[in-house]
């Protein structure tokens, strides 16, 4: 058993740094990297490209970055884990294979993590009693049914640790817990068990701070932003775990940005719900039991976590077609901005009324006054320029496509001094929403395949 390994963040989310995987594998040592490129509406827009292509349905900035890296990775023997596999991880790791090839690397290993995507079974499983209701309301999945793009189980941690124990070098997945990422390597080297409940949770604690990238290592830091040094350079977080389940969260050296208790904090705290009960696949883990010490300049020590039993359900992440939006902007100036703003939003108000027009939602927010704080903002009168932003959500496409015939025409027929309309006339998209729900664990099994090219 190794004393120690070090994990490090490589992408916080899909379009993340483009540079940050390639200096942490350059920058100094380390042993794994986790990339996490999936978030819910990803998983439906990786649907939709598989249905339009089936060689697609994943992140497809990995080729070019493994076009980068897979050297580095090779020669230094560092092991790649990522979720960026979507609803098609074969084709990715089919994808990884050509990029082996076009530089003539062999004998390289790479798992794959399937199952996930239930897309095809829902009515199977409604006919077993497993109705994927919506767990947040209530909701029956049947009013939404016809509309359903994307359907993905959250797995953890152990098909991951399985695919390391085939000799795995590159681990792809799909819709895999974030946390899930950073703990499987601890468990496959410190050879933890499914029941050793705190050191689970405290190798999903460290997946938390993690997953993130360089929101745990200064940028996003809402705290003395200003003494983050070296922002264009931030060095993305590295977690130095050990077997007991101690991990002291790290960057590379010479890098730029901040580790510190308070920027492991903000990141700690965020999409957490109940602190006590932070839920995952492979347990529960009660953050209100993590220590935190500045060990030294850029090294946080994170300890004391305890863990609870995992449930008997699996978080299921569905998707589905919900109409059609579109947003349009104006920007109107001094004098009297905010007030002209108001006035062109009253107007096409009621022009949108005369029409007849059915909308699910109006929403209107006039930038650089109340896009952030809404009705919590205070008066500002003399603004030197506010941007009228409004947006329009129906299923009636034809309501949202004259909408966007009526923006334009309040540059004539409205208040005046305004000026920033470009682009043409607001295209209507798609709305896709977020379902979610519960699945037993009895229910689907995780597959994992390793092959070598």
């Amino acid at each position: 058993m190794k004393q120690s390994i070090r994990i490090a963040s490589g992408q916080g989310f899909w379009g993340d740094l483009p540079t940050a995987p390639v200096a942490q594998v350059r920058n100094g040592p380390v042993d794994y990297m986790m990339m996490d490129y999936l978030a819910e509406v990803t998983m439906s827009i990786l649907q939709k490209q598989k249905m339009r292509e089936p060689k697609l349905g994943y992140a497809k900035d990995i080729v070019p970055l493994f076009e980068e890296i897979l050297p580095d990775v090779v020669n230094k023997n560092i092991r790649v884990i990522t979720n960026g596999g979507g609803v098609n991880p074969i084709a990715c790791r089919d994808a990884i294979f050509a990029v082996a090839e076009k530089l003539k690397i062999r004998g390289l290993k790479v798992g794959v993590v399937l199952g996930d995507d239930i897309l095809g079974e829902i009515d199977r499983l409604g006919a077993q009693g497993i109705e994927l209701d919506n767990m947040e309301n209530g909701e029956s999945l049947q009013s939404i049914r016809p509309n359903v793009i994307s359907a993905n189980v959250y797995f953890g941690a152990f098909p991951i640790v399985e695919a390391l124990q085939q000799g795995a070098q590159i681990v792809i997945t799909g819709r895999t817990t974030d946390t899930g990422l950073t703990l499987a390597p601890m468990i496959y080297e410190f050879g933890w068990n499914a029941s050793d409940w705190n050191k689970l949770a405290a190798g999903t604690v460290t997946g938390h701070i993690l997953e993130c990238g360089g929101q745990a290592s200064g940028g996003n830091f809402s705290g003395d932003w200003r003494s983050v040094p070296d922002l264009a350079h931030i060095g993305f977080p590295i977690a130095e775990a050990h077997p007991d389940g101690t991990v002291v969260i790290t960057k590379h050296d010479r890098t730029g940005g901040l580790v510190s208790s308070a920027t492991v904090k903000e990141q700690l705290v965020y999409e957490i719900g109940d602190p006590k009960n932070y839920i995952t696949p492979d347990c529960i883990a009660d953050f209100t039991t993590i220590q935190l010490k500045d060990a030294a300049a850029n090294r946080v020590e994170v300890s004391g976590v305890k863990g609870k039993p995992a449930t008997n359900f699996y978080k299921v992440s569905m998707s589905y077609f919900d109409g059609y939006t579109a947003f349009g902007t104006l920007t109107y100036a001094w004098p009297d901005a905010l007030e002209k703003a108001s006035k062109a939003d009253e107007i096409l108000r009621i022009r949108l009324s005369d029409l007849h027009l059915n909308f699910d939602e109006i929403r209107t927010e006039f930038l650089g006054y109340d896009s952030c704080f809404g009705p919590l903002a205070e008066n500002a009168q003399t603004m030197n320029e506010v941007v009228l932003r409004m947006g329009v959500r129906s299923r009636d496409k034809e309501a949202v496509n004259r909408f966007s015939k009526e923006l334009a025409p309040l540059i004539l027929t409205g208040p005046p001094a305004v000026t920033g309309f470009a682009g043409g006339r607001p295209k209507p998209s798609e709305v896709i929403a977020y379902w979610p729900a519960l699945i037993p664990k009895s229910a689907v099994t995780p597959t994992v395949i390793v092959e070598e090219h």
